[in-house]
């Protein structure tokens, strides 16, 4: 049975454009430019998925969303939003939207969701909550590196290669390996994670292969080594670089046989996973200074993929800050808007040598201690805010006094094209609605 689609935007050549390439993949689609025009079509007839923008000309996406649920029982709704509506979006998500997805849309990305919102409809009632969780998760930069990252993880992900993942401290090594993961053919498997770090070298044999009851001093239960544990799924190696030389030769062994023998037992296992591995070192260096195997890092580097810093992407720092405040407003109950101009501008000059990891716990603090709606320099620690100068200051007024006429010349250049004018501007499509709002330009 072909679903049945709604797609709402008042942005008419972004409609035709997705209209027309999902109409090629097997969907009825039908399109509203408004809120009123989606209410009067879904009063006619029924859909499977109601794909909407969070910003339109009458009312906003979560508007659609209420008469949706009201109107359709069953419908799924998915939104469409710029970065900076994300925790609007994840209001829409409490009102039971399906999931959202970030502009500039993906077509693949929309395709996917979509087509998990159809195989939604029939799922028992814990897992469509698990499976909306799970979608709060997932959030990409705008920047070209970010676009290449993401194109080899859809590229890597539905094969069985393995994969190395380099990149700093709190660069998302684990959440790189976790979607590539979710989007291979492994995904209903276990996903294992192991902190290669954190295994004393004389239990790593143990803790990867399992062990006996009796086996040594302390082993009072059989118990299940890791490759074990994530059979037919994922097993993700973190810090992989801070194995000693013993256990790579054991790893190293256990890969190309395929099979483990649990300390103390006579018996092998035959296991079935997929190899992630992560570093923060150079293991090319290590294996050039014999610390670290050859054979081991050639079997573990199939495919590599570079985690990237906050440094090289500083296009998506605003992504991410209005990402971790959705995830802080929903942790910390609180119900901040934004960010303060400064403040955005401080997070681009700063260096984040604790890359997205040093960010969240930035944006997490800030929220806890802003009273208002929007994070100010006072919320944010020192040492970032020492980076204000004069500079950024005399950016900000000039930006502001010459706004109007580089909205106007934005605007004309893209055919009044929203979308492609904000994109332009590199600010998001709420802010620019904002803007010719404030200046009376609509």
């Amino acid at each position: 049975m072909t679903a049945k689609i709604l797609l709402v935007d008042d942005d008419t050549t972004f409609c035709l454009m997705l209209k027309t390439w999902l109409a090629k993949r097997g969907f009825e689609v039908e399109e509203a430019f408004s809120c009123k025009e989606a209410v009067g079509k879904m009063k006619k007839s029924g859909y499977d998925v109601v794909l909407t923008d969070l910003r339109l000309p009458d009312e906003d996406g979560l508007q659609v969303l209420r008469e949706a649920k009201k109107m359709l029982p069953g419908v799924q709704v998915i939104l469409m939003t710029g970065y900076a509506d994300i925790s609007t979006a994840v209001q829409a998500m409490k009102l039971g939207a399906f999931d959202y997805v970030a502009k500039p849309v993906i077509p693949d990305e929309i395709l996917k969701k979509i087509q998990e919102a159809v195989e939604h409809k029939d799922l028992p009632a814990e897992k469509k909550h698990a499976k909306k969780a799970e979608g709060l998760t997932y959030i990409k930069g705008t920047s070209r590196d970010s676009d290449k990252l993401y194109e080899y993880i859809r590229l890597v992900a539905p094969t069985m290669m393995t994969v190395l993942i380099t990149g700093e401290s709190g660069s998302g090594k684990e959440y790189i390996a976790r979607l590539i993961h979710n989007q291979s053919k492994r995904q209903d498997a276990p996903f294992v994670a192991v902190d290669c770090g954190a295994i004393p070298k004389d239990l790593a044999a143990s803790e990867f292969f399992g062990h006996v009851k009796g086996a040594f001093t302390g082993a009072v239960s059989d118990k299940t080594g890791y490759f074990v544990q994530a059979n037919g799924g994922t097993i993700f190696l973190d810090e992989i670089g801070n194995l000693s030389y013993d256990v790579q030769i054991q790893l190293l062994r256990a890969l190309e046989e395929r099979k483990v023998k649990p300390v103390g037992s006579n018996k092998e296992i035959a296991f079935d996973v997929r190899i992630i591995s992560a570093t923060n070192e150079n293991l090319a260096k290590a294996v050039a200074e014999g610390s670290f195997r050859e054979d081991l890092f050639h079997r573990l580097n199939e495919f590599s993929i570079k985690a990237l810093s906050l440094r090289e992407r500083k296009e998506d720092i605003p992504v991410f800050a209005n990402h971790f405040l959705a995830a802080a407003n929903e942790e910390l109950g609180k119900d901040v808007i934004g960010f303060e101009d400064a403040v955005m501008d401080v997070f681009r000059r700063y260096n984040w040598p604790g890359n997205l990891r040093e960010m969240r716990n930035v944006v997490k603090r800030a929220t806890l201690l802003c009273q208002g709606e929007f994070i100010g320099m006072e919320h944010i620690p020192s040492e970032l805010s020492e980076v204000k100068d004069a500079d950024i200051e005399d950016f900000a007024l000039k930006r502001e006094k010459n706004e109007v006429d580089l909205i106007r010349e934005a605007l004309a250049k893209c055919n009044n094209n929203k979308s492609e004018a904000a994109r332009l501007l590199k600010i998001d499509r709420k802010t620019l609605y904002n803007k010719m709002k404030l200046y009376k330009m609509e």
